[in-house]
């Protein structure tokens, strides 16, 4: 499951942490949001550091469907629901300046960008409504976008919002320059190194503790996805979503434009070029992180979706992305803890996060030098309109500890100790202790099922063979070490239970 744009792509690995090191700020987190902001405070003579536990893109950015958009499916009219005019014109403000910081600093450094329209259309006749809600929402907020009845596609439309002149490109060719240009600028970037947690030292300066060892800072930046710090509880404000694409090399016209459907399921589309010709990229199938059944089957749903509408498709890669969707529609851009601007964070970009990510960059820089963006008010990390999401947010984590009971009570109820057949995973009882098996590449592990962060009880990922925690998003790979989500440390290993023969 790895996607079209890391297959092949061309960027160094870096070194990891040498500890003892101490930075005005450190940036966590090496997606589209921690590079545009170490950037922007390198430029404006401040001494950055960027800190990534995996490489460089390994995360969302590099897993993105790569559209620059505006136009963000059903976004403007979730947003209108819950806030005022004023607020909606403000959320697409912050995204036309990411967007445009974004193509400006694509076109000084060569990196190819598409300009093209995106859609939403309506799948079927009960999604009409939500594509002229979304028309509407978008027009009071400023945006260029016209109403149409008709669509030259080979898959069902009944109408369309379209906004001309938005842009698609490779999402890893962006991170590449983006980092070479950080560098370029003297702020190094770490990589293969794992934060721990961020504490206060004696001298005052904030202590980031790694894998690696320390390094101190005045201030940190979480660029992380979500938080990896529970201080201020936003791991209970947003929920984790995973959705699939695939890329296939058809014979059939591919549709020129950015599509995504204005209903569920999801379907998301757009071309990409390939080394023999264009593919046509397919998205969707989203779900809650660890919930809702097999992942294959929401990954082989989309394979016969294209091959229902492009007889011809051939699927040649096929992954997975997360993003977090927050509680009241809106990013969270800023401290931490109120009033307490030492650790900032940006969060909740709803899979609208090219242009939301650098939004979110442009407001933290902006706050770091005294100069924050008329806009950034809106994307606030504390803001009254929490208290009109407190419902959502109950909602929320009333499922969330339902899948906290539920998984716990399965595990010690489960106890059968075969080993699983090659590909699957599942939560046994083995003692008192709830574990994860799995088999994977002809090799039984076995580690522990309790997720670091919560303890939430991780259940098995059958598309992408991981673990994945159904509380807050965590994911492990098959032998339990931390891919991403707010848990800090991997699934503790366990050893192989003795024959009794």
């Amino acid at each position: 499951m790895t996607s079209l744009w890391l297959h092949g792509a061309q960027i160094p690995a870096r070194l990891r942490l040498t500890p003892g090191s101490r930075f005005d700020t450190v940036v966590i987190g090496g997606g589209l949001t921690g590079l545009v902001t170490a950037l922007l405070l390198a430029e404006n003579g401040i001494e950055v550091a960027v800190v990534e536990g995996r490489r460089v893109g390994a995360g969302t950015t590099g897993s993105t469907t790569g559209k620059i958009s505006l136009l963000q499916g059903t976004r403007a009219q979730q947003i209108a629901a819950h806030h005022s005019d004023h607020t909606l014109r403000a959320y697409v403000e912050a995204n036309r300046a990411g967007q445009e910081w974004l193509l400006r600093f694509c076109a000084a450094h060569s990196v190819p960008v598409e300009r093209v329209p995106a859609l939403t259309y309506a799948q079927n006749e009960d999604e009409i409504s939500a594509v002229r809600a979304e028309y509407a929402a978008t027009q009071k907020a400023g945006l260029a976008t016209e109403l149409l009845d008709e669509l030259d596609v080979p898959f069902p439309v009944h109408g369309a919002v379209r906004l001309a002149d938005q842009a698609q490109l490779d999402p890893m060719a962006l991170l590449a320059a983006l980092a070479a240009d950080v560098e370029s600028h003297g702020a190094p970037i770490y990589e293969s190194t794992l934060v721990r947690g961020v504490h206060h030292g004696e001298r005052g300066d904030l202590v980031v503790s790694t894998e690696h060892g320390e390094l101190a800072a005045r201030t940190v930046v979480l660029a992380t996805g979500t938080p990896i710090l529970d201080r201020g509880g936003f791991f209970a404000r947003l929920t984790p979503q995973r959705s699939y694409l695939a890329a296939f090399a058809v014979d059939e016209p591919i549709p020129q434009d950015m599509y995504i459907s204005a209903g569920s399921p999801a379907r998301s589309l757009r071309r990409a070029p390939g080394p023999d010709g264009e593919l046509l990229l397919v998205g969707g199938n989203g779900h809650v992180v660890g919930r809702g059944g097999s992942t294959r089957r929401k990954a082989d749903d989309l394979v016969s979706w294209a091959r229902t509408w492009f007889p011809s498709a051939t699927p040649v890669h096929q992954w997975s992305a997360q993003d977090y969707a927050p509680v009241d529609e809106l990013p969270y851009v800023g401290p931490v803890l109120p009033g307490q601007n030492d650790i900032q964070l940006a969060t909740g970009y709803a899979k609208w996060g090219l242009t939301n990510g650098v939004a979110a960059a442009i407001a933290l820089a902006g706050r770091r030098v005294g100069n924050p963006p008329d806009w950034a008010g809106a994307l606030a990390s504390w803001r009254p309109s929490e208290l009109k999401a407190l419902p959502s947010a109950t909602k929320l984590n009333g499922a969330v500890a339902q899948h906290l009971s539920a998984g716990w009570l399965r595990a010690v109820t489960r106890h059968d100790g075969a080993a699983p057949a090659e590909g699957c995973g599942a939560v046994l009882r083995e003692g008192l202790h709830p574990t994860a098996v799995c088999t994977v590449g002809g090799t039984t592990t076995r580690v522990s099922a309790i997720c670091p962060h919560l303890y939430g009880i991780v259940s098995w990922n059958d598309a992408e063979r991981t673990w994945d925690c159904p509380l807050h998003g965590s994911r492990f790979a098959p032998d339990g070490t931390l891919l991403e989500g707010p848990a800090t440390r991997s699934l503790t290993p366990l050893q192989m239970p003795r024959s009794t023969s």
